[in-house]
């Protein structure tokens, strides 16, 4: 048996709740702190903190002949305009997840139904004096309760009490209690509602109780769901969205008219679902694999330090007891329970094939854990009513009329053991456009079907099945594996016969999109340039979901670990790069391939080949060349993307993870060959001016030449970037550690320099945008020099983040020296040059260069 306790952080959030409650200067003796703390007290009309205690009443008289009765996890009564509860014995202390979603918002607003608010773990008690307590329970800590620290553990926390109510009756054999709950529900309270940020965000000020009701409470059987419309009225303080967060409505028209109102009116849907009496033995996290994990801190008698213990989030998949022995040997078998996603009857008619079609698409993976038929899609039923898209029994994929360009994959789990319980999967209406314009700027030069606005139901579908089956992949646990695409090589991409056998990425949970390498006389065809679940996806399932049968966590850990190594060291194409965000090149976001100049270089060629026709492709009648400003804004993106795949390569750092029976270091350098190679492709693809890009066809219908143009931008970004101080300070550090034989910043700001000012060695003219990125290039190194800014780096495992100062590193040394050297370069220049706006440039240059050395 273990002992659950308390988030601290819960604590201080539900202190905040309970503060806004009156204080009652006569307390009931043996309540909390001498706190009579009911779920109704001090609320207007509702008899005030000094009313007298009501004693309980006999069972008819609160649940009269008018009730209208059903029964689930609670029986709920609902006697007139009032709902009671009635709570079983068996119910009481037992743990239950709530959780609040959005089921109607304003017009505008940018959050839709189906999206969530709010989730707690709760627990009704009995408390003394004929009350009954709602605690708020989150797990931070855990201890075996035949450990003599358990007891310690057990002294140290406390749930915090979100709320109280009198008892109304008891049941009618005693072993059920009754309590009324419409105040509770229809009031404003953090514990299944609004939190504060919620109500900054939408500039909420006070709840309206005669506009705020419970619409309607229904219970099944291990969940009850509950729908209530809120009134806030609104705040005036913060018409655009409080507290410097922006409104929440685009442009601020759906909130003028909530203002002309005076009020904003919600629509919620709280599930309360009742967590398993045994939590799900937990699978301890190999961070070599990409799961969403929770944690909490474990104590025992024989420990010499506390343990943070970290554990995947996967649903519940064993074979049933009749099949183990079939399971032990190899055979497929089906488990006790499947996974089932619905769809949206909302959803229109066409897309319901494809996004089933994504749902599906796992069964083959999980398959390699041992289970067959273990997923499933299936149409919503038409027809019958015990069934709500609100209930938590039930996953679903939940269409929604917006304009966000986005799907989204969340799941509720049991925060003490990461079983997944439901999930709710948001499909934003406009998430077509999204895929559309990735489509067609990555592979119209290879696909003729990519070469329209508007796509065939067909190919469309493909692309709907293709997110349906990423954003499944999050709600069975899965983390984006931002390196699977690495593990190929570029030339492979290429190659027809190897990329549709085996796909462009070895992961759907990659950001590998479609496969821009390919080129036109390579003849790939749809299945060589979509992703679909590859050899990652199937390992992971299989290291999350085979079943040991082993119930204790750390002896499961010593099989799970021989699992990953043996894995990793047959394939490496297994391998999880992380979710892109450290300094490791191999895991980024939107790139292919092991080599991100060569994808890079082929990807422009390609970009190259749709320039030229975008202006026939987006070709529509009456259209004052929107599309043509949308399409080539997006090309311009692909275009900015390859530059910042390339970027990450210079003063990168490969982080690969192992544990101590692996050889091998877990950090090193990205080697000088490849970074060297970035710097190449960045002077000749972006430093050079892309003409190419610069297309007066396009830009004299599109773009007012008032402003910077996007070139430019993208340039000077660039440039920024390579000289930030964290980069530079990665370079000088790298050099320390792994010695001469790592790319060092002297090199690097050498071989830039070179392709920066090329001009200047052959006395030519200097255009408009090298004598921009010139400018950018001096002036960031002018900033260099300056003492004052500090560069916060990463310390990994060591503490965190910590800040350095760059005057004490060799970065503001090299600055400098690089200073220098370009003013005489530059001087020589300026004095030779014919060109007189070039000699007016490096002229200014030469006095900027002078004053930044020498400010006084």
């Amino acid at each position: 048996m273990r002992i659950y306790f308390v988030s601290l952080a819960l604590l201080v959030a539900t202190a905040s709740f309970a503060q806004q409650r009156p204080q009652n200067p006569n307390p009931t003796p043996g309540s909390p702190s001498g706190e009579n703390v009911r779920a109704n007290g001090g609320m207007p009309g509702m008899g005030g903190p000094n009313a007298p205690k009501p004693s309980p009443k006999p069972y008819k008289e609160v649940i009269t002949d008018k009730a209208v009765s059903s029964k689930g996890l609670f029986t709920v009564h609902k006697v007139d305009d009032k709902y009671y509860f009635e709570i079983a014995d068996s119910i009481m202390g037992r743990e239950i997840y709530a959780i609040t979603r959005f089921a109607k918002v304003p017009g505008g607003a940018s959050v839709y139904g189906g999206g969530e608010v709010n989730k707690q773990t709760l627990k009704f008690e009995k408390g003394p004096s004929n009350n009954v307590f709602l605690r708020v329970v989150t797990l931070i800590s855990m201890a075996d309760s035949s450990n003599n620290i358990s007891k310690a553990v057990s002294n140290s926390y406390l749930d915090p009490i979100g709320a109280a109510f009198d008892v109304k009756a008891y049941g009618k054999d005693s072993t059920s209690t009754v309590i009324e709950v419409t105040d509770f529900f229809k009031g404003d309270n953090q514990v299944v509602g609004l939190d504060q940020s919620d109500k900054r965000q939408f500039s909420l000020a006070a709840i309206a109780p005669d506009r705020s009701y419970v619409q309607s409470i229904r219970t099944y059987p291990i969940n009850t769901e509950i729908k209530t419309v809120k009134t806030y009225t609104t705040s005036p303080a913060s018409p655009m969205g409080g507290m410097g967060g922006g409104s929440p409505f685009p442009g601020g028209q759906g909130f003028t008219a909530a203002s002309r109102a005076g009020a904003v009116t919600i629509e919620l849907n709280t599930s309360m679902l009742l967590l398993p009496k045994t939590p799900m033995t937990p699978r301890l996290y190999d961070r070599r694999v990409g799961y969403f994990t929770d944690r909490y801190v474990l104590y025992s008698d024989d420990q010499q330090k506390v343990d943070k213990k970290e554990f995947a989030v996967r649903w519940k998949l064993e074979p049933k007891p009749e099949d183990l022995d079939k399971y032990k040997n190899g055979e497929l078998v089906e488990p006790i329970k499947q996974i089932v996603y619905y769809i949206d009857p909302a959803t229109p008619k066409q897309w319901h094939k494809p996004l089933i079609d994504g749902i599906n698409d796992w069964q083959k993976a999980f398959e390699k854990a041992g289970f067959k038929n273990a997923i499933v899609g299936k149409e919503w039923p038409a027809d019958d009513s015990t069934m709500s898209l609100e209930d938590a029994r039930f996953s679903v994929i939940r269409y929604l009329a917006s304009d966000i360009e986005n799907a989204s994959g969340p799941q509720v789990h049991d925060p003490r053991s990461g079983e997944i319980l439901e999930s709710h999967i948001n499909w934003y209406h406009n998430v077509m456009k999204l895929v559309h314009d990735w489509y067609l700027i990555q592979t119209a030069a290879v696909d003729v079907r990519a070469r329209k606005m508007k796509f065939d139901d067909d190919l469309m579908g493909q692309l709907i099945r293709f997110v349906s089956s990423h954003e499944v992949g999050h709600t069975l646990g899965l983390r984006h594996n931002m390196g699977s695409s690495s593990k190929t090589p570029v030339e492979k991409l290429r190659d027809k016969a190897w990329v549709e056998a085996n796909g462009h990425t070895a992961s759907i949970m990659d950001y590998a999109r479609f496969n821009y390498v390919a080129q036109p006389e390579d003849n790939i065809s749809e299945i060589g340039l979509f992703p679909r679940i590859g050899d990652y996806d199937k390992w992971a399932l299989e290291w999350g979901y085979k079943y040991t049968g082993i119930t204790d966590p750390e002896q499961e850990l010593k099989v799970t670990n021989k699992w990953v190594i043996d894995n990793l060291s047959k394939n490496p194409r297994l391998w999880f790069g992380g979710e892109g965000r450290s300094a490791d090149p191999r895991a980024q976001t939107e790139d292919l391939g092991d080599n991100s100049m060569k994808a890079s270089e082929y990807g422009i060629k390609n970009l190259k080949r749709i320039i030229v026709a975008i202006p026939e492709w987006t070709k529509e009648e009456a259209n004052p060349y929107e599309n043509l400003s949308d399409i080539y804004t997006q090309l311009i993106g692909q275009y900015s993307r390859y530059v910042g795949h390339v970027l990450r390569n210079v003063a990168g750092v490969n982080e690969t993870f192992k544990t101590i029976e692996e050889a091998g270091d877990i950090y090193e350098p990205t080697s000088k060959a490849m970074q060297k190679e970035a710097i190449a492709f960045l002077n000749k693809q972006l430093f050079e001016t892309p003409n190419w890009l610069l297309d007066k066809n396009i830009l004299n219908k599109i773009a007012n030449p008032i402003s910077l143009e996007t070139i430019q931008s993208i340039q000077a970004s660039a440039v920024n970037s390579l000289l930030d101080g964290q980069r530079l300070f990665r370079l000088v550090e790298a050099n320390n550690r792994f010695g001469n034989t790592t790319y060092n910043i002297i090199e690097m700001l050498g071989d830039l320099h070179k392709g920066i000012f090329s001009e200047l060695s052959g006395n030519k003219p200097i255009d408009g945008y090298r004598r921009n990125i010139q400018k950018v290039f001096v002036e960031k190194l002018i900033d260099m020099v300056d003492p004052t800014p500090m560069i916060t780096i990463s310390m990994g495992g060591f503490g965190g983040p910590a800040p350095v100062n760059v005057k004490y590193t060799d970065v503001i040394s090299v600055a400098k020296g690089e200073l220098k050297a370009l003013q005489t370069e530059i001087n020589a220049a300026a004095n030779s040059s014919t060109d007189k706006i070039s000699k007016y440039h490096l002229q200014d240059l030469a006095d900027r260069i002078k004053k930044g050395l020498d400010p006084k």
